[in-house]
């Protein structure tokens, strides 16, 4: 298994990731935030071609660069299956399942944050059958759960958002959260400046994915919602295809 993590700052805070199969030579990247050229150097150095490009969700804070990498490294350019783009991507529903060499990937449906959100679940047959890690995205974060209102109403987010966190809760302990973003996004609350924890450290110790009462877990999602980010509804509109910086058809 290869792992490499991307801290961003600019233009939005974030994390990116490049994995995959070292001994296979197959890899992925998900949310990538950076210049496509970052993920294609590393992944030339690390003898790992990319072979998906997954954005967890459609991103509101920020113009995804998934598209551009896809087509620059001739990858698929991966989505939840819900998604309404006015572009051509590879579809992938709750269950699905992406294989790369030795490393599998299990597609798990997490709305709340958006609609579409995924957590991509990561099994390394080399070390175990078991899942070994999970990208969440910005549905489950170190500290806290991701904002709800971008792309539904707050609590209608929130109630979907419930449920994912029942799923992820449901996670053995060991299994480690690797998330889309950290301290300074605009898209948690109270977020760590540590990129990853384990489900087990957050279920005990994360403020929103402790809450077992889903009118209470509303509540809380409810209170002290950040301002949202510049042009929100036009950079998930790009995102999808439809504004003036949509690179790939």
């Amino acid at each position: 298994m290869i792992l490499r993590q991307y801290l961003h700052t600019q233009p939005t805070v974030a994390a990116s990731y490049l994995f995959g199969c070292g001994s296979k030579g197959r890899g992925a990247v998900v949310d990538p935030v950076a210049e496509p050229d970052v993920y294609l150097r590393e992944a030339e150095a690390l003898s790992l071609p990319i072979r998906y490009v997954i954005d967890t969700h459609v991103h509101a804070d920020h113009v995804s660069t998934g598209r551009e990498l896809a087509a620059a490294a001739g990858a698929e350019y991966v989505l939840f299956e819900g998604v309404e783009a006015a572009f051509t991507f590879t579809p992938v529903g709750d269950g699905a399942v992406l294989e790369l060499g030795n490393v599998e990937v299990r597609v798990m449906h997490t709305p709340g944050h958006t609609p579409e959100h995924v957590t991509l679940a990561v099994v390394d047959h080399v070390r175990g059958p078991d899942i070994w890690f999970v990208f969440t995205g910005h549905t489950l974060m170190v500290g806290d759960m991701g904002r709800t209102e971008l792309a539904s109403s707050a609590e209608e987010g929130a109630r979907s958002l419930f449920r994912s966190a029942e799923r992820l809760r449901g996670l053995p302990d060991h299994v480690e959260v690797v998330p889309g973003a950290f301290s300074g996004s605009v898209c948690g609350r109270g977020l760590s400046g540590k990129a990853t924890s384990t489900i087990g450290f957050e279920r005990r110790f994360n403020r929103a994915l402790a809450v077992t009462d889903e009118q209470a877990f509303v509540e809380l999602m409810l209170r002290d919602i950040p301002p949202p980010p510049p042009d929100a509804a036009g950079t998930r509109a790009r995102n999808l295809g439809r504004g003036p910086s949509d690179i790939v058809g």
